[in-house]
Formats: structure tokens, sequence, C-alpha cells
């Protein structure tokens, strides 16, 4: 028998969280649909759930494992994850279901001992890091090895920039003194307020006069619905440890090599917990991979540090005059051109 809900509520919501407890698993707040298997009793013995491209919480009652279940909570999700428009997906799962998973078409892209991390193309992957390759100078890729003194820096930035602000701009002219090549990583994920393809937009136009910056989008694969979902969900994670170490694998592991990026930069963080949390966490794994952190002041602005979120709101109150002081003057013409902010104001600053 099966159970399912866009998501699981009340009493059956409730009933779902202490079966994961029992199978050493915590429900996740962003899940959006799950399935459930029910014995005759209607207790259920097997499970698996979505959140967004990513399946998750997939887990069998040991009494019950070797009965196909697995296979039909997958079958259930895949099936779940196309109807939504969904081809490429994500599972996270532990190390011991390797074999299992790769049964059902699931490969590996990462695996740690705690998680084991796979998606539903063989390729997927590989074809990521060729589009960042290709994107990159080949001055920055063909570096001669055993010469590392004569081999050009390369550093990275990775940010949501929602939208691009002064601050972010202050960063990346910063991290650029401290290296010759800066791989520039803006979010593909589509749950903030700007799109994707807004605040690439932006981040373009904001450092398009900066030499030896190098643009990519992140799909995926760095700080997404799939390596690191808290990070979306600041509001409702503050105070809480932020869930991001198998994103820097990922990065330290898969990524940084293949770019040979040697240090990573980020902004001091005075306003969120869990950006804080994930920036003390980057300080822990990536030394041991020969990355470096370097934590940079953030650039402030009446004693106040500049941020994405200070322009958020004053996009909402229009209020054109502020938000000039806090993002780049190309930016500000995006937002006026997008219709972000309104032409009136815009026109009577044109006269």
């Amino acid at each position: 028998m099966l159970m399912e809900g866009r998501p699981l509520q009340g009493r059956e919501l409730e009933q779902l969280k202490q079966f994961l407890s029992r199978m050493e698993l915590t429900y996740d707040d962003g899940i959006e649909y799950s399935v459930c298997i029910l014995d005759e009793n209607y207790d259920i013995i097997g499970t698996g759930s979505v959140d967004h491209n990513v399946i998750k919480c997939v887990a069998i009652d040991p009494e019950h494992q070797g009965q196909g279940l697995s296979a039909s909570v997958i079958s259930s999700l895949v099936q779940y994850e196309f109807e939504q428009g969904r081809t490429q997906f994500f599972i996270y799962t532990k190390p011991k279901n390797l074999r299992m998973f790769a049964d059902m078409g699931f490969y590996t892209i990462l695996q740690t001992p705690d998680i084991l991390f796979m998606e539903n193309r063989a390729s997927g992957f590989a074809k990521f890091l060729s589009g960042l390759k290709a994107e990159t100078p080949p001055e920055a890729l063909n570096l001669e090895a055993g010469a590392p003194d004569s081999e050009p820096c390369i550093g990275a930035v990775v940010a949501n920039c929602n939208p691009f602000t002064k601050g972010h701009r202050y960063l990346i002219e910063q991290a650029l003194k401290q290296c010759d090549y800066l791989h520039l990583f803006v979010l593909s994920d589509n749950r903030s307020f700007f799109s994707a393809e807004e605040r690439y937009q932006m981040v373009q136009e904001g450092v398009r006069d900066l030499p030896h910056v190098i643009l990519h989008r992140t799909s995926d694969y760095m700080i997404s619905a799939a390596t690191f979902p808290t990070y979306f969900f600041k509001d409702q994670m503050q105070g809480e440890k932020a869930n991001c170490r198998l994103d820097l694998e990922l990065f330290a592991q898969r990524i940084a090599g293949e770019l040979h990026i040697t240090k990573r930069f980020v902004g001091t963080e005075p306003f969120c917990s869990v950006t804080r949390g994930y920036n003390e966490e980057m300080k822990q794994v990536l030394p041991a991979y020969g990355i470096t952190v370097t934590e940079i002041e953030r650039t402030c602005l009446d004693e106040v540090p500049v941020s994405a979120s200070e322009v958020r709101r004053c996009l909402e109150a229009q209020d054109h005059e502020r938000i000039q002081e806090l993002v780049p003057n190309a930016v500000y013409e995006y937002l006026c051109r997008s219709g972000r902010l309104s032409s009136g104001m815009r026109e009577q600053e044109l006269k």
C-alpha cells in the first residue's frame, strides 16, 4: 500500500518523521513530495522524498529489505520528478547503498565516509567540468607541473549576488590583488529574490571592466538544492550549523584541481549565521586539499557593511538614491532597464 503527499502533513507527517528517526535519518523542511510503503498494519516499511531535483530520505525497514521496496520507492520518485519537468536529478544516500542505486541507473559524483552523492546522468558532472574549462583562458589552464614559482596563482569566489553589490565588487577587487586569475562562480539556483539569469547578467555587467575574472554558472554542483540546501532557507536556519561539508568536499576534490584553484576568497559575514558557519567550515575543509581560505573584511557604507539584503529592502521601497550608493553603476542601470526600479524616478534623474 502506498501513502504519498505533496508534502505529507499532520499525523502522516509525524509517522514519517518517527520512521526516519528509527532509520537514523532526519526529515528536511524543504521536502516537497514523499512516498511511503505501508504494511498490513498501516505502518511505514519504506519511504523516500524529493526536495526540488534531489531524492533524499530513502529508507527501508531492515526486516523488509531484499523485497524490491527500494526500487518501488525510487520508481515513484523518479516519475514525480519527470512530472515536474525535471530530467536531471540527484540522490543522497549512505555509501553502503552504492551498488543498489548504481543498479537503478545512478552514477557517483562524490563519496565520503558518510554520504554517497549520485546523479541520473552518466556524464552530467563531466560535462559541467568541460564547460568550466571551455570558459577558462588557456593560459589559466595550461600550467607546467614542477614550476610553481612561474605558474599563475588561481583563485575563486562563489557567490549568490542577489543582487550584485559594491560589497561583491570590493571582494573581487581585493581577491584579484592576491591572484592572477579569479574564477567567479554565480549560483544557478532559482530560489532567490532575483532569478539565476538576472543575477548572472548583473554580475556580468558589474565585472565587465575587470581583467582576469572568469565568470561561471554553478549549475547543480555548487551551493545548490543538491549540495547545500540549507543555504536557501537561511531565514529559518539561523543559529543552526551549516550542513555544507558535501559542497566543500565536492569543490575541493572534483572542481578546484581541474581548474588549478589554490585560493578561495570569502567576505566576512556579520549578519547570517548559516553563511558564517559555511565560511568557518570552509577554513577547516579546504586547506587539507591545498586550498588556502582568505577572509576579506566587508566594505561598509555609513559604518554599516554593504549587503544584498539591504538592496532588496530598498528595492521594495523604490529608494533609488540608496540603491545607487549600494550597487555599481552598471547594476543600477540594469535594475532600471529590467523594470525592477520604477521608470518615473529614472526619468527625473535623466532631465
